[in-house]
This record gives structure tokens, sequence and C-alpha cells, in this order.
């Protein structure tokens, strides 16, 4: 069950990063996560799932991996790819879209910083995304889920009717129609200082409803999927670490918390 496919996405944009250089990685992607790199994790749980046979990573700087041996390994098997990035992150997807091939079956577009990943919650996804003909699925978790288990934490959520959201970084293509939604994300992204022309791109009256909260999640994606042209569906999570990515100093705080918890359960 699942994609053989992934993209891992681990490129930044240009200009100094104060995490990774606090911290002493030469990379964000490379943090020490558990006394191995963030990304190094994130491939190695990707690859250890049933149907996930190649990975792509996405990254700016790839003359940093040539040292990991385990990348290494990887690529001699033919398991691992690397592709420079470009400084857009929807440009990046689209030309990691291209070059693996979306006529040949779903891929699956994670992040680099994703260092909680694990097989629960590709399962619980993967299997929801089974239960549809969607063209796109991505994951996200409810605020509830999240605010239980993590009080401390802030995250940046979405607002419908009756419940919060944050997104999960699990993306999954699954046909060649879903490529419209990153060609979308790439008109949007250009559009960024521009919030007018955004409100245009989705039409006044979705954004109204969406502000306002009139709208729930099932319906706000039904609306997202007539402007995408395309058939697209999000797919709630119960784990809450699902949510918790690497963006700033305070979450390699938690993450590193949670998995020294668990070593101290076991």
């Amino acid at each position: 069950m699942g994609p053989q496919r992934v993209i891992v996405l681990a490129g930044r944009r240009p200009g100094p990063d104060a995490l990774a250089e606090g911290d002493g990685a030469p990379h964000r992607a490379l943090l020490d996560i558990e006394g191995e790199p963030m990304l190094v994790r994130v491939v190695r749980r990707l690859l250890g799932w049933p149907s996930i046979e190649r990975v792509l990573v996405n990254i700016d700087r790839p003359e940093l991996l040539a040292a990991l041996p385990d990348f290494e390994r990887w690529r001699a098997e033919g398991r691992l790819e690397i592709l420079k990035s470009t400084g857009s992150p929807s440009r990046s997807v689209l030309e990691s879209l291209d070059r693996l091939g979306l006529e040949t079956g779903p891929i699956l577009v994670t992040t680099a910083d994703h260092a909680l990943l694990d097989d629960s919650m590709l399962e619980t996804f993967f299997a929801a995304s089974a239960e549809n003909e969607a063209d796109l699925c991505l994951a996200l978790v409810p605020r509830s889920r999240i605010e239980a288990r993590f009080p401390e934490t802030r995250r940046t959520y979405l607002r419908f009717r009756g419940e919060a959201y944050s997104g999960a970084n699990l993306f999954l293509f699954r046909s060649p129609a879903a490529r419209a939604a990153a060609l979308f994300w790439q008109r949007v992204e250009g559009l960024r200082k521009r919030p007018w022309r955004i409100a245009r791109a989705f039409g006044l009256r979705n954004l109204l409803r969406f502000v306002m909260r009139r709208l729930t999640l099932e319906e706000a994606f039904e609306r997202v999927s007539r402007v995408l042209g395309i058939r697209a569906i999000a797919i709630a999570l119960p784990q809450a670490e699902a949510a918790v990515d690497v963006d700033k100093l305070e979450d390699l705080v938690l993450v590193r918390k949670i998995l020294a918890d668990r070593r101290a359960a076991q």
C-alpha cells in the first residue's frame, strides 16, 4: 500500500540560516537528530516502507550530501537520486515531478524537516488515500489533536467551520492531472506580495467564505478542486506529531525532547 516513488524537498531560500548555524550544521536538512542528519533519517524511514522503491532528494546544495555513506550506498543501489533545487519551492516540485513522471504512477512529496515521520503516519495517510479517486491527497492534523498532545507548541493553522488544521507535509500526487496543483502553486507563489491577486485566483466568494469560517474542511476542498480543475481532498491524521516540522529552534527542541522521552520510555 502506497506509492513507489517519493520526492523529499530539502532546498532553502538563499541567505543565512540561523537555525542551522546555531546548531553547527552546514544545512538545515542536516541538523543532528538522534546522532544522524535529519535528511538521512527521513529518507531511511521512507525507504523502509514496503512499497517505496525510489527517493528523489531535491536540495539547493547537493555537494553537501557527497560525504554521507548511506546516501552513497542508496545511490549505488539505484534507490536514491539527487536533484539540485531552484530558488522557488513550487518550481522545484514541478521539476521533480517531471523528472520522475506522474504518467508512471503516484508520487509522494514530503520535506526533509519531517523529523518525526513514522510508519503510523504513512499507513494512515496511504490507507485513507486508497479509499477515494482523488487526483491529489494532502494530510492535515486537527488543532484539537495538536494542542492536546503539545499544548506548548505554536503552529500555523487553517481555520474552517468546526475545526482548525495544521499541515503535515505529506502530499500524494496520484495522477498526471494533479500536476495542475503544482502549476497553480507556482502561479500563486509568484503573487505572494500581491494578496489581492491571490484572492482573485481563488475567487472572491470562496475567499470570503473561508475567512468568515463558513466552510467545513470538506466544503473548502470541494471549492479548491473546482478552482484547480482536479479532485483534491484533505486527510485528517490523528497523529499530532505529523504536524511538527523543524522550522524554528523551538521545533528542534521539541523534536529532540519527544525522541528522548521515547527512548526513556523504552
